[in-house]
């Protein structure tokens, strides 16, 4: 694995904080180091444990061409989710998890495929020959509300090969459904979380925007690696 994980980086964005004492969850008490003040603190060699194990599954995932879908809908990890899948031309989900979105992919292809006819007849100008202005606008915002849902995974063919989860309760839903399908999940799970039925436990501070930052560049670069190692395969075929 050629992605270096950085303990001293992990420390400096703080994701060694975990939550207040009172609110922690048993099962992970073996990815806890310590009690500062009312808090927990996380150890960060097993955080590097778990991005050296979860790292190499992403790149090997994207080697064999398939996606990761990046899932993080909580509020302040949004953002930063969609820009990570964007820069490696990864599917993802930052709004709201709608209930089927990998379970009942019927539904949600047909949605997909309505939105993709909807793209397409208003960049051709079809709907504004067709239609009244209003009617147009009706449109227009029927096409984003639609993109908001289903914009990241419109490209998605098939089901994902992993599943990444930026929040483990924030996200349980996406989690849930890919478990229903057996598709691997690496999760960032911090100290108040049931780390059952993640594959791949990330403990980590869910609430740091830097930490979570750092764990999102980590993965972009095991999706490069494996994108970079299947171009080369088959350039040498």
């Amino acid at each position: 694995m050629s992605v270096k994980v950085d303990i001293k980086q992990l420390l400096e964005a703080g994701v060694h904080f975990g939550h207040k004492t009172s609110r922690w969850h048993p099962k992970m008490a073996p990815y806890i180091h310590s009690k500062r003040q009312d808090s927990h603190i996380i150890d960060l060699t097993k955080t590097v444990e778990a991005l050296e194990k979860a790292l190499p599954e992403i790149t090997k995932t994207v080697n064999n061409g398939k996606k990761v879908l990046f899932v993080g809908t909580k509020k302040q990890m949004k953002e930063i989710t969609r820009e990570a899948a964007e820069s490696v031309n990864q599917p993802f989900v930052t709004e709201r998890w709608v209930g089927g979105m990998l379970t009942n992919s019927a539904t949600v292809n047909q949605q997909i495929k309505k939105l993709k006819n909807l793209e397409k007849r208003m960049s051709t100008g079809e709907l504004e020959k067709r239609y009244s202005k209003l009617e147009v606008q009706r449109y227009a915002e029927e096409i984003e509300d639609m993109d908001l849902k289903y914009g990241g995974i419109k490209d998605l063919m098939g089901k994902p090969g992993i599943l990444f989860a930026t929040d483990a309760i924030a996200d349980a839903n996406a989690i849930r459904e890919a478990k229903t399908l057996n598709i691997p999940v690496v999760a960032i799970v911090d100290t108040n979380v049931n780390p059952d039925g993640i594959d791949f436990v990330i403990p980590a501070n869910d609430d740091a925007i830097k930490g979570v930052k750092l764990i999102l560049d980590y993965v972009v670069a095991a999706v490069q690696e494996g994108a970079a190692d299947k171009k080369e395969a088959t350039t040498k075929k």
